[in-house]
């Protein structure tokens, strides 16, 4: 039986959580770039201080927890206030647990699945979905772009994400 290497066991790691890592950061940052920059960044890190990782947690939790600093980081660098609050960060970080148990149901497929899903959505909630996670415009942007105000846009969205969640977990 041949045993993989730490760099093989890493790299299937990594792979295995990649996505969920842009979707993460992506939702940190709101720009596509700059969220795969810190994902990249993030895994050069992991790999530079894997023995620092502890075995019994969960390695995407510590990816995430990594890119999370590298996010804050970047902000502190750029003088940008952080705009999300600890709260909000943490919830956020439960969600990702959330789909991370999906994902490991599902496989791969979980975003074949959620696609479905999205595509389901009634109409003025895939506009501010499209809008604002695919086209990475923001709050301000979607809501002038669908002529509502951005409250409203907020709202949809957390209406879209709910009905996403509900629809994985049918699944």
């Amino acid at each position: 039986m041949k045993h993989e290497t730490k760099e093989e066991t890493f790299a299937d790691m990594a792979r295995e959580h990649h996505r969920e890592l842009l979707v993460y950061a992506r939702a940190l940052t709101r720009e596509t770039h700059q969220s795969r920059d810190i994902v990249q960044d993030s895994l050069v890190t992991a790999w530079e201080n894997q023995e620092r990782f502890d075995v019994t947690r969960d390695f995407g939790s510590w990816l995430r927890g990594i890119i999370r600093n590298k996010w804050r980081e970047t902000m502190r660098r750029n003088n940008k206030q952080i705009a999300i609050e600890d709260e909000v960060l943490e919830s956020m970080e439960a969600e990702m647990l959330t789909w991370q148990e999906l994902r490991q149901d599902g496989g791969p497929g979980v975003f074949v699945k959620l696609e479905a899903c999205i595509g389901k959505l009634p109409e003025a909630l895939l506009g501010a979905v499209r809008s604002f996670y695919y086209e990475g415009c923001s709050t301000e942007e979607t809501a002038e772009k669908l002529e509502v105000a951005g409250a409203t846009v907020r709202k949809r969205l957390e209406r879209s994400r709910e009905a996403l969640r509900q629809c994985l977990e049918n699944k």
